[in-house]
């Protein structure tokens, strides 16, 4: 599955957070703990250079804790990047965001600071941004692309964050990555297929944590397919149809929404080793993409030449 979610507003909050970004003194990037690699925005890190990002790991308690402190550690092994846990369900974690800019902006001491929050859809967000101000100042819901244009927001203490809409980037070339961001709410449902996405849940769970798929649907024994698994679930949940076949559509979006809501427990969908695999496997892929386009370009181009040769040559000899 290649995903292509890139609506009009986002293109346009492209444009305005490049704009800003000069004038901006600290990024904080909002990341989902469970899949951080894939909600990074990659076009983020190509815009903001060098410029401090302060990445902060929500919706940790859905995450696995060991895997989450692997992660932190990984980006904040990274130059001008610090990584943050944090979860709405611990305001303390929320509150301590506002010493880590000040820290980070050293450039900006006893003056205001202006900090860029980013991230992609449905990812949290506004939702961090109402407990900053202490107020409901930025629009929440459990649909991507809730926020559509951008607002300053003072938090005190001197910050002033400028939120922005969530942004995703033109195209998801890792399909993992678009699978994940789709199981996890961040592209729409217009945009995505619940059978595709619910076998590719289920194949994860299958070969990551068996034990829970089992226990979940109470099942006799351990599917050995992606279908069987969905089957299961069909059968166990009522989600039949005409001569008691399972509905591949409805099973999967059970297994889905389960596994969005931390019905299996605390989840993470990816590694930093994983990530490394994935981004050198998506380069040569896309690279070899963009060598096959070249080569049917030369192709068409030779085509055209020689057709264009053969009519010169045709009325030269009339």
């Amino acid at each position: 599955m290649t995903v292509q979610w890139f609506p009009g507003h986002m293109h346009k909050a492209r444009l305005e957070m490049q704009s800003m970004l000069p004038k901006v003194n600290v990024v904080i990037e909002v990341l989902d703990a469970r899949i951080p690699y894939s909600s990074e925005n990659p076009l983020l890190a190509e815009l903001r250079g060098d410029k401090p990002c302060l990445k902060l790991l929500c919706k940790s308690d859905l995450a696995d804790e060991s895997m989450t402190a692997v992660w932190q550690q990984h980006f904040n092994d990274t130059e001008h990047v610090r990584a943050h846990v944090t979860t709405t369900e611990d305001v303390p974690t929320i509150r301590e965001i506002k010493r880590i800019i000040k820290r980070m902006a050293v450039d900006r001491k006893d003056r205001s600071i202006l900090a860029m929050i980013v991230g992609i859809p449905n990812v949290g967000k506004s939702t961090i941004i109402n407990y900053l101000a202490g107020k409901k100042v930025a629009k929440t819901g459990n649909t991507p692309a809730v926020t559509k244009q951008q607002q300053k927001v003072i938090i005190g203490d001197g910050i002033t964050l400028l939120d922005t809409p969530g942004m995703m980037w033109p195209n998801v070339h890792n399909a993992r990555s678009g699978y994940r961001l789709a199981l996890l709410g961040t592209i729409k449902e217009t945009a995505m297929d619940y059978a595709d996405i619910g076998f590719f849940a289920a194949k994860y769970m299958l070969a990551e944590y068996p034990d829970r798929f089992v226990a979940r649907y109470d099942l006799d024994e351990t599917p050995k397919t992606e279908l069987e698994a969905i089957e299961a679930i069909g059968r166990r949940r009522g989600c039949l149809g005409k001569s008691n076949m399972v509905d591949i559509d409805r099973a999967s979006r059970i297994l889905v929404t389960e596994l969005r809501s931390g019905e299996f427990g605390r989840l993470t969908l990816e590694t930093p080793k994983m990530m490394a695999y994935e981004r050198a496997e998506t380069a040569r892929e896309v690279a070899e993409k963009e060598a096959k386009a070249s080569e049917r370009d030369l192709k068409r181009k030779k085509r055209f030449r020689d057709k264009q040769r053969a009519q010169r040559k045709s009325r030269e000899m009339e």
